[in-house]
């Protein structure tokens, strides 16, 4: 059970000046995303404040797409994917003077904090916001990868993974069947935490992550191995779950080069339908903590940073200390699985 922080056991604040609070989602869209939303909501009405949902992240908030929020607003879209908020990706608030117009219009619609939901590029433009406006600004870590420092969770990715495990499960039926060899692509440009579970929880023979650029790192030649030690076991099937950064450059190219090896190979990219869909209840309960004690945070004086988990924990850990830097990855697990699939 995770354990919140002191400030989030104060049962009332409404001796706080947060008195109008807004919430955004940007970057790319996580299951749970809403049910942040809705903690937010929520727990900003249930103390006194305003809440605002600002639509399309901050692009939408560029075009002062912002709205009241009340109860009704978040009535049942807990178990829905996506977020009714909308997102986008506004690589023009990197610009100062673009944020200044967006701490104008914050300014302007006279909100005292601002939640923002995403990761590692939301969470650059949060901290700005911060530095340059004098407006707190909390973020929750909202991204199917789990590559955000700091956080041992992040909202999204347990979905992830049960849905990339789910479609293994359903390939390898096919792959048994007809003794075939799967390529699975996972989402995971330049993580390859949704791999790494994904393969060890769907029981992969190998898996291919973005991480392995060391002397130790997979080959073709190796994974040719694995799959003829498998076929002198009488496997019938063999599933390698590939990030979509791998250093091989794609699932398409890997196939290639085991096609030049003799060795044929079915494709299978699970793509977005990692990101969609219902979101676990897991996830749905990590978000709602979260974005309960993002609130807390504000309405207790916190100026800037982001809500983690450490262990049982829930932490703020300040955007100047994980901006620009990702999740450690340890090449012991990938170990794991090779032992798992012998």
């Amino acid at each position: 059970m995770l354990k919140v922080p002191a400030f989030s056991h104060k049962k009332t604040f409404t001796n706080s000046k947060m008195r109008r609070i807004a919430v955004l989602t940007s970057g790319g869209d996580a299951p749970g995303m809403n049910a942040a939303i809705r903690a937010v909501v929520r727990t900003g009405l249930a103390n006194g404040a305003q809440v605002f949902g600002i639509h399309r992240g901050y692009a939408g908030l560029l075009e002062e797409m912002i709205q009241p929020m009340v109860p009704s607003s978040v009535a049942n879209i807990i178990q829905r994917g996506g977020t009714i908020l909308r997102t986008s990706r506004c690589p023009e608030f990197l610009e100062k003077s673009t944020r200044k117009k967006a701490l104008a219009i914050l300014k302007k619609h006279q909100i005292d904090g601002l939640v923002v939901i995403g990761g590692d590029g939301s969470f650059r433009g949060a901290l700005a916001l911060s530095l340059e406006g004098k407006i707190p600004v909390v973020g929750i870590p909202g991204t199917i990868d789990m590559d955000i420092p700091f956080t041992d969770e992040t909202i999204g990715f347990d979905t992830a993974v049960n849905t990339g495990i789910q479609l293994i499960d359903k390939i390898r039926d096919t792959a048994s069947s007809h003794d075939r060899i799967f390529l699975v692509e996972v989402m995971g440009r330049n993580s390859g935490m949704i791999a790494l579970h994904t393969g060890i929880g769907g029981g992969a023979e190998s898996i291919i992550v973005p991480e392995s650029r060391t002397p130790k790192k997979q080959t073709v030649d190796s994974i040719c191995a694995s799959i003829d030690r498998g076929a002198r076991r009488g496997k019938t099937s063999h599933i390698i779950v590939v990030a979509e950064g791998c250093s091989f450059g794609g699932v398409t190219h890997l196939a290639e080069m085991l096609e030049a090896r003799g060795y044929g190979s079915h494709i299978a990219i699970l793509g977005h339908t990692q990101r969609g869909g219902s979101p676990s209840a897991h996830d749905r309960m990590l978000a709602s903590v979260l974005g309960a004690v993002s609130v807390h945070a504000l309405f207790s004086g916190i100026k800037e940073g982001m809500i983690g988990v450490q262990g049982e924990n829930v932490k703020v850990v300040s955007f100047k200390k994980l901006t620009g830097k990702r999740q450690k990855f340890s090449d012991d697990f990938l170990e794991i699985a090779k032992a798992l699939a012998v």
